[in-house]
């Protein structure tokens, strides 16, 4: 008899269909079951010893929600039998509806519940909790996770103890992990933690990459990369990294007609084992980046969000470096600018803040002009052991993508077509904050704001809260600039100021969108398991 591995994961919903994500414990047909006569059915594909089925289901009524439940070979294997959580649900939306759209990035999974959590409280956990508590009551639409889905880098003692009893932790990459069973692990810890599981179970939920879900600083430089590619461990790590994500997280990012369109997912299906399928495009992918593109496109009634991949689809040349290839910022570009008045926000997700504290990114944009060259060889070789040191590596790193983010935000938001607001939804940086920019000549008709939130679950240190506080001020400002002089470096398209925070804390940010009205809530988890707002306000006031 098949049993529930992991899952369910409710992952795309719209008015009328839905797909959930499951994980059996062995070859088997998988089945969603909704109160109102809704469901759908797949078999399991197999990828390295795993059994995965995304179930569409159809047939849903738009505004609407249903109780469902998993079938594995006519077996009911969710909700549990002993369930303390109420039945898990499809809710889709109606035209019209307010759109309420919770993020964050950064979550390391929470221990076992008796044991101490190192870190402190997980916002996810208590989001569930609050949810669970008034199933009738406010819920996001869409949880969107900005990265750091998983840690491949930094394990927990109980990933250490069965890495130990696997293979000689004494030995490369020692206690992070080394191939995909290594990563089914991460995420058995992750999302089996039982607040989580339910949660991710009731909630549609979009997910993007960032870089320890790979390694710490994937992809910094052409000189990083160089070096990781002659460690022996490194393609092992890369390939099945890619192969646990595109299984794991991008499948259920994309739609129905996505999935149904994707040859890929096609051959996965319709061989016995795709391992070797999935390992091929893997290895595809390393190669040739510009072979895949993970970023992708969602619409939530009249709001759009776009999810850019800023890890993989990096160009690394010091004299060509962009955060996203040529073809990957065409397709940011055409997404943003199609159908402008067709939406009245437009979301676009990027694990890497945008707009950060002044102080950072002269420091960043400084440390590239040293890097490529501008001050001569012996800077170029310090800016390199800088950078990878200091983690310099965000969009200001990358200064003509930074200009062209700029530039196409404001051409966004710009005209009769402009959209309400025009947010830029990222995490990374372990601590939460508003910025809006200011443009030299007309500002944009939109509301245009940077909004940052991270960590979910994680650690603060007192440098990260001492070093941005600090890094926002009028000192550290002026510092900045001469960081900036010294490399010869431009000064930024735009200006920029904070609004609010910075916030230190495991949180979590929700935005509702009603009409072309914007509005933001930020709430931090406690050692009660409650989420406390901490700060409330208009985006688009009237």
């Amino acid at each position: 008899m098949a049993g529930l591995r992991l899952g369910p994961l409710l992952r795309y919903a719209d008015g009328s269909s839905a797909t959930v994500w499951v994980e059996a414990s062995r070859p088997c047909a998988a089945e969603v079951r909704c109160a109102d006569g809704s469901g759908g059915t797949a078999r399991t594909f197999q990828v390295a010893g795993h059994h995965y089925a995304l179930v569409p289901v159809t047939g849903l009524a738009p505004g609407s929600e249903t109780a469902y439940e998993v079938f594995l070979d006519g077996a009911r294997v969710w909700p549990p039998p002993d369930s303390r959580f109420p039945p898990s649900v499809i809710r889709t939306p109606a035209d019209g509806d307010d759109v309420r759209v919770a993020f964050g990035s950064c979550r390391w999974a929470a221990p076992p519940a008796d044991e101490r959590d190192p870190v402190g409280p997980d916002a996810l956990d208590s989001l569930a909790a609050r949810i669970a508590a008034d199933p009738g009551g406010e819920r996001p639409d869409v949880l969107l996770l900005l990265g750091d889905q998983v840690y491949a880098d930094e394990t927990s003692a109980a990933i250490r103890r069965r890495l130990a009893a696997r293979r000689d932790l004494a030995e490369p990459p020692g206690a992070e992990v080394a191939d995909y069973e290594e990563y089914t692990w991460l995420y058995y810890e992750s999302w089996l933690d039982p607040e989580v599981r339910w949660l991710l179970s009731t909630v549609p939920s979009c997910m993007i990459f960032d870089d320890h879900d790979v390694i710490d600083d994937w992809n910094t430089s052409a000189s990083w990369l160089a070096d990781m590619r002659a460690t022996p461990w490194w393609r092992e790590r890369l390939l099945s990294g890619l192969m646990s994500y595109w299984v794991h997280q991008h499948l259920g990012n994309l739609s129905p007609a996505e999935l149904a369109a994707d040859p890929l997912y096609a051959a996965v299906r319709d061989t016995p084992d795709g391992t070797d399928l999935l390992r091929d495009f893997a290895c595809r992918a390393d190669a040739d980046f510009t072979s895949v593109r993970w970023s992708y496109r969602r619409d939530f009634g009249r709001v759009r969000l776009l999810m850019v991949d800023t890890r993989a689809a990096r160009v690394l040349e010091e004299d060509g470096r962009a955060m996203l290839d040529p073809g990957e910022a065409e397709w940011l570009r055409e997404q943003a600018l199609q159908g402008r008045g067709s939406y009245d926000h437009l979301l676009v997700g990027t694990s890497l803040p945008w707009l950060l504290p002044h102080l950072v990114h002269d420091a960043e944009a400084w440390n590239a002009a040293l890097c490529r060259g501008e001050r001569g060889e012996r800077w170029a070789r310090f800016g390199e052991k800088l950078r990878r040191a200091a983690d310099l590596e965000h969009w200001a790193a990358f200064p003509d993508s930074f200009t062209a983010l700029t530039e196409l935000l404001a051409e966004v938001g710009t005209g009769a077509q402009a959209p309400a607001s025009v947010l830029v939804l990222s995490g990374d940086v372990h601590h939460a904050y508003v910025a809006e920019p200011r443009w030299p000549a007309a500002a944009p008709d939109a509301r245009v704001l940077q909004l940052t939130c991270s960590p979910v679950h994680n650690s603060i240190p007192l440098s990260i809260r001492v070093g941005f506080r600090f890094g926002w001020s009028a000192v550290a400002r002026a510092l900045g600039r001469r960081f900036a002089r010294h490399g010869r470096c431009p000064r930024p398209a735009v200006d920029w100021r904070r609004t609010g925070g910075p916030w230190f804390g495991n949180q979590l940010m929700t935005l509702t969108l009603r009409g072309r009205s914007a509005r933001l809530r930020l709430e931090q988890a406690r050692a009660n398991g409650a989420l406390t707002t901490v700060e409330e306000s208009d985006l688009t006031p009237a």
